[in-house]
């Protein structure tokens, strides 16, 4: 064997395509016997536990057993996480029409969004008076504090929350983030530590 040791690292948070995870999918690998290092990259990783989209925990050790399955006298050294999420996301594949359709729903979204915004602001964030005045200026009625305007706010303010701290956006790698996708990585950092720790404690009560 020309080669002692191999250099693994791996990310908190990989992403698969599917259940066959090969180990150059999850990992950077490097190795001076490049006929080694060629071999191990091809290894696949036990992915029992598998069963579809979803969020997976791993250890690192998992890897480790599997290079040295086939290389026992090859030392591994880790220089990435010593615990990892394999996520395996669903496929799906939006039509022309379908994608037209979500960039200009986005479009109005934002268009009324901002002009709500506006209006909140002149009416120094007054949202109980703005909504009186909108209610009296497009019916002819005064308000009585809970009107179709209170429970879509209301409604709106739920599911806004909710779709943006999920995960849809994909990264890009093209310039310095922007301060959303900051937040957005904070919260991905919180939701794997939280995973790891639970895969964890599973393992440690079994």
């Amino acid at each position: 064997m020309s080669c002692d040791t191999l250099y693994l690292k791996i990310d908190k948070n990989v992403q698969a395509e599917h259940e066959h995870v090969m180990l150059k999918d999850i990992a950077s690998i490097n190795c001076s016997d490049k006929a080694t290092e060629s071999k191990v990259k091809v290894l696949r990783l036990p992915t029992e536990i598998i069963k579809g989209p979803g969020r997976y925990v791993f250890s690192v050790l998992d890897v480790i057993e599997v290079i040295q399955k086939e290389f026992p006298n090859l030392e591994v050294s880790n220089l990435g996480e010593a615990d990892f999420i394999i996520t395996v996301e669903k496929k799906d594949k939006l039509s022309d029409a379908l994608s037209w359709g979500k960039t200009i729903f986005v479009c109005v979204l934002a268009f009324f969004g901002a002009a709500f915004s506006i209006m909140a602001f002149n009416n120094d964030v007054g949202i109980t008076t703005l909504f009186a005045q909108l209610y009296e200026t497009f019916t002819g009625e005064a308000s009585d504090g809970f009107t179709l305007l209170e429970l879509s706010y209301s409604i709106g303010v739920g599911l806004g929350i909710l779709i943006f701290f999920h995960h849809f956006a994909r990264k890009k790698n093209l310039s310095d983030p922007t301060p959303l996708e900051v937040e957005m990585r904070t919260y991905e950092d919180d939701v794997d530590t939280t995973l790891i720790e639970s895969g964890n404690r599973k393992e440690r009560r079994l």
